[in-house]
């Protein structure tokens, strides 16, 4: 080697020690060759000892023996970029990076071997739990506008008396919120109780809400308590109200007044102190109008208003959810999946979710289950989520801005360049529509 040559080759290490990614080289014989500062710092290896050794010793990821990355590069002729992996380290730690490896030529472009960058990602992954804090109320994660003005309002909500009524479409979270009300509460040392009205026949609701003393029918045995008295000195949550009969309306109205009611088969009054949090997905106003709703009950529980928006009103919180859900299901689970494809991410992103957060949870779990590597992947989404991704096409490579990007070109498309139609479409503002296009420089089809 001239001269010339050594001081390169010098310039070229001391770039490569100067960067934060690590980089390493292997021959043909799968020996490491070259090991750059950053390197030994993410694998704990010193460059003295990695040198010379199999790639698989130095490197121990979980691909390594079943699908080696660099050998599919030299196999393939095509780069791998940004292919998310973890490896262990020499102190047996688990560490999730992000590798890219491409082909090693010689100066007559022959293959002497493969290059290996990666960057060590628990920085990153330590960011998203900060977030996910930074982002959430309880159990609840948002970083929606709407969410975070709720979110502001909780606190003075939880430590009044008030009866709260919750609004929004089935899976948007109304219980978390009445929990979360519960549980900043001077009463949250008591019950929680949550009854669905829904889900109960009108000849068992009000048994169910008051009780029952014995006597008071064929059956009644003994005295059954009701979910008024279950929720005594706590919250009593009455989930779906609009679907209650008129007649359980008319005795839920003098409970609300008085604060009293009568179980049946009862003589006299009991007190209540309960809590009382209603929460609905129908529009009572417009219940109220058609009169399949009393508009005293509705002026009664309606003191404390909270809507909730549904997800297609909320996407920028579909990626704290996600890694909100991949967190509690890791727990659960005892699974360690680090997070989620950038494809998978993207077909979750073009989804409609008309379960709303309900909706994501299940993905996530149906995931869980068919998942057998360290991230989502796009096959591991329910069936109902991929047809998304049929009409528009996800490359690989592609960022989530770039996606987002198409989506909006390809909704314009669809409804010859109106913004309106086509902000409807996508569920946002027409404002934020046109805020979009300004920053992606789209211009609409004639």
């Amino acid at each position: 080697m001239t001269p010339s040559e050594t001081r390169s080759e010098k310039q070229y290490q001391t770039i490569l020690d100067s960067i934060t990614d690590g980089v390493y080289t292997v021959n043909l014989d799968w020996r490491v060759t070259y090991f750059n500062r950053a390197a030994e710092k993410i694998t704990g290896i010193p460059r003295k000892e990695a040198i010379g050794r199999s790639c698989l010793e130095v490197f121990r990821s979980n691909v390594c023996e079943s699908n080696c990355i660099v050998r599919e590069t030299m196999d393939t002729n095509r780069p791998i970029v940004n292919k998310p992996i973890y490896f262990i380290r020499a102190d047996k730690k688990r560490i999730p990076v992000s590798v890219t490896t491409t082909l090693l030529k010689d100066s007559r472009k022959k293959i002497v071997g493969g290059v290996v960058t990666f960057r060590d990602l628990t920085d990153l992954s330590k960011l998203r739990k900060a977030l996910l804090k930074q982002h959430s109320y309880e159990d609840i994660v948002s970083k929606s506008p709407i969410m975070n003005r709720i979110f502001a309002t909780l606190p003075q909500i939880s430590r009044s008396q008030s009866t709260v009524f919750i609004e929004g479409a089935s899976g948007t979270g109304k219980e978390l919120i009445a929990r979360a009300i519960h549980n900043n509460s001077f009463n949250n040392e008591g019950p929680f109780v949550a009854v669905n009205c829904g889900a109960l026949p009108d000849t068992l609701v009000e048994s169910e809400l008051f009780g029952y003393k014995a006597g008071a029918f064929t059956d009644a045995k003994t005295d059954k308590p009701g979910r008024f008295a279950q929720a005594q000195n706590g919250t009593l949550l009455l989930d779906e109200i609009g679907d209650i009969s008129p007649v359980v309306q008319v005795r839920l109205l003098r409970v609300l007044e008085n604060r009293e009611y009568e179980p049946l088969g009862a003589t006299t009054s009991i007190h209540t102190n309960a809590r009382i949090i209603t929460a609905t997905h129908h529009n009572l106003e417009k219940r109220v109008k058609e009169g399949k709703f009393r508009e005293d009950l509705y002026y009664r529980i309606n003191v404390v208003k909270l809507s909730l928006p549904a997800i297609k009103d909320r996407k920028e919180d579909i990626p704290l959810l996600v890694n909100h859900f991949i967190e509690r299901f890791n727990h659960l689970t005892g699974k360690n999946i680090i997070g989620i494809s950038q494809e998978a991410m993207a077909a979750l992103m073009l989804y409609d979710w008309p379960g709303n957060v309900r909706e994501i949870e299940n993905a996530i779990e149906h995931a869980f289950v068919l998942c057998l590597e360290d991230f989502i992947s796009l096959a591991c989404l329910p069936d109902q989520i991929l047809p998304a991704t049929a009409t528009n096409p996800i490359l690989p490579g592609l960022t989530l801005k770039e996606i987002e990007k198409r989506a909006i070109q390809q909704a314009l498309e669809r409804n010859q360049g109106k913004k309106v139609k086509t902000a409807k479409e996508l569920g946002i503002d027409k404002n934020t529509l046109r805020r979009k296009m300004i920053r992606f420089g789209i211009t609409p089809p004639r």
